[in-house]
């Protein structure tokens, strides 16, 4: 049933961008009207922008968290949105979701942003400052400006009368930077929202480079991987021995070595060991990335650690890799033995046929704005996104924000003429994939 969702979905948006972009990449009367109204509110979408930035709202900043949701509900609220709090258990130790919903027929969109930073309270904390264009701030960039697109899209479709009949549901996580555990339950209430769309759009920053502008179809996942090995400890004189073996740290140098000439090579699929501690005496907390070892030259190791992370481009991919690793794992040097266990986090958002049309659509939009057409961003330049979490569900567009830089760094800011082209972009492309530009003609 997913499947055939997707794949009707799929087909109408086909349907829907052939029967628009027969304009010939023109902009319709009402799709103009919108332009010069954000045109016009710009200043106000980045006042917004500037109210969150300035609220501290790092991922266990939960007041903070909440303080940012209560002025994008605020926001909600005035375009008849239906907005609720989603609280975490409180063993979670997060802030929790907003989410808001508004009733419709026809195809159903789905926005995400996500209200936390990664700068927490206890950061120094640098409210929002501008400079000409350019303005800087914690979670500018990442993304509170997004945030503020979502807003000012919907208010653009309102503007024309458009908004009323598109069903939409606005999901604002609170830890996006640093989820709670378990996912089942963190972000439950995003995979059922992803089931119920036809259409996900996210709205983490833009991509522009050298002029030109990319379009996110794909990212990739983000998974742990934690490799236990055990040897028979001896006296060094007897490695290599049929009394001794290998020895626990060579074993596992022989496993992340056949890692790296096995498994490596299939595009979209990497992996890092980022940890590795090896010797006698071994502690490690994994929760942590902390260890303690102690060894000696003269002594033959009995245990080792290694905990490192994979990306795939596919659930196919990743399920290959791991069956790949495993069976490396499985062949063990003399007297060796280890383990490999696997978390998951982000699944991946795979470069799909729906996410591509939807790609083309907002290409064909672009450059009707006059900035060109959009190529497709490498998914192995950007990590994992909320929007992942979705992508198996239903056809998904990432990258929907404002152009920023610096995010995650001291130095994040945002060239705020952007705001105006992002918002242009999301209502142009809601408004043409809800069928009301067909409608226009």
């Amino acid at each position: 049933m997913k499947g055939m969702k997707r794949f009707c979905a799929s087909a109408l948006l086909v349907a829907v961008s052939a029967s628009v972009s027969a304009q010939g990449g023109q902009l319709s009367e009402n799709e103009k009207a919108m332009v010069s109204w954000i045109d016009a509110h710009q200043d106000k979408a980045i006042a917004l922008l500037e109210e969150t930035v300035n609220i501290g709202s790092g991922t266990m900043n939960h007041a903070g968290v909440r303080a940012v949701g209560d002025v994008m509900a605020r926001e909600l609220d005035s375009l008849g949105l239906e907005t609720r709090w989603i609280d975490m258990p409180e063993e979670m130790n997060r802030a929790g979701h907003l989410f808001a919903t508004k009733k419709g027929k026809g195809k159903k969109f789905l926005l995400i942003g996500h209200l936390d930073t990664v700068f927490e309270a206890d950061d120094d904390f640098q409210a929002f400052s501008r400079n000409g264009n350019i303005a800087t701030g914690p979670g500018i960039a990442d993304m509170k400006d997004g945030n503020a697109v979502i807003v000012y899209a919907l208010r653009a479709l309102q503007h024309i009368g458009a908004l009323d009949g598109i069903p939409i549901t606005v999901a604002y996580t609170g830890d996006e930077e640093k989820s709670g555990r378990p996912l089942s339950i963190s972000r439950r209430d995003l995979i059922e929202a992803g089931k119920w769309a036809d259409i996900a759009l996210g709205f983490e920053g833009a991509i522009t480079t050298e002029g030109a502008d990319w379009a996110t179809i794909a990212r990739r996942s983000s998974s742990s991987w934690m490799l236990e090995v055990e040897g028979k400890q001896a006296h060094s004189s007897s490695i290599f021995s049929e009394q001794t073996g290998a020895g626990a740290i060579n074993e596992a140098a022989r496993i992340i070595d056949a890692f790296y000439s096995d498994v490596r090579g299939d595009y979209g699929l990497t992996f890092n060991a980022g940890t590795l501690q090896g010797g006698t005496t071994v502690s490690y907390d994994p929760s942590q990335n902390r260890g303690k070892t102690f060894g000696k030259t003269n002594v033959v190791p009995n245990t080792a650690i290694a905990h490192g992370g994979i990306r795939a481009l596919s659930v196919e991919q990743l399920a290959r890799a791991k069956v790949k690793m495993q069976a490396i794992v499985a062949s063990h040097l003399p007297k060796t033995s280890a383990s490999i266990t696997f978390t998951d986090s982000y699944p991946p958002m795979a470069p799909s046929p729906g996410n591509r049309a939807l790609a083309d659509e907002l290409s064909t939009i672009n450059q009707a704005l006059g900035r060109g057409a959009m190529k497709t961003w490498d998914p192995l330049r950007r990590g994992a996104a909320d929007i992942s979490f979705v992508a198996p569900y239903t056809d998904a567009l990432a990258g929907m924000g404002a152009l920023g830089k610096g995010g995650h760094t001291p130095n994040e800011s945002l060239a705020l003429d952007s705001m105006a082209l992002a918002i242009k972009r999301a209502a142009i492309l809601i408004y043409r994939l809800s069928g009301k530009a067909a409608q226009e003609q």
